[in-house]
């Protein structure tokens, strides 16, 4: 009598694993494909200049926030590192991705100190903060020091700086900075 106990028991077990793999394909079939995903709120030209000093070009631009944050232009191509004070302790040019965040107040979600990049150059102080299309934003310095121009037919999300630049970034923005981008 017993192996026929566990007989019914692996057989039951059996159709309960199947009908729930079965319901499990059934619901991720029919969710809408964009479930779970952030929605963007608009797109970077929909978005509004924020007003710059036009006799100091590199002046933190009005309406980038407050408190201690990174400001990232994506029309400028520029960076600010803003203490708690609301003074800027560091700005600098940088080359964009071919990806670009849409503006709004994001966080530093992650750091690496040294990695290949998504266009495959080595690259070191990493900083994301954000992903769009599944393309990982934010920061970083190529090793080589290098700041070319990427593929515009490749999809990458790394915003270049120069090593000293990325230095200054990996010691200001931590996990959990804001990093607030603006047109």
């Amino acid at each position: 009598m017993p192996g026929s106990s566990a007989g019914i028991v692996a057989g039951l077990t059996t159709a309960a694993l199947m009908t729930i793999g079965f319901l499990a394909y059934q619901a991720s079939a029919t969710l809408p494909a964009d479930l779970g995903r952030r929605q963007a709120s608009g797109t970077v030209a929909d978005a509004p200049k924020a007003p710059r000093d036009r006799r100091n070009p590199t002046a933190l631009p009005r309406g980038s926030g407050t408190g201690e944050r990174v400001v990232y232009s994506v029309d400028d191509d520029r960076v600010w590192l803003v203490g708690p004070d609301n003074r800027v302790q560091r700005t600098f040019r940088v080359t964009p991705s071919t990806v670009d965040p849409v503006p709004g107040t994001y966080t530093v979600t992650s750091r690496s100190k040294k990695i290949t990049g998504s266009d495959g150059v080595l690259v070191e102080h990493v900083v994301c903060f954000t992903t769009v299309d599944g393309v990982v934003i934010g920061f970083s310095a190529a090793v080589n020091g290098s700041m070319a121009k990427p593929d515009p037919h490749v999809r990458t999300g790394g915003i270049r700086e120069t090593r000293a630049d990325g230095d200054a970034m990996w010691r200001f923005a931590t996990t959990g900075q804001p990093v607030v981008v603006i047109r």
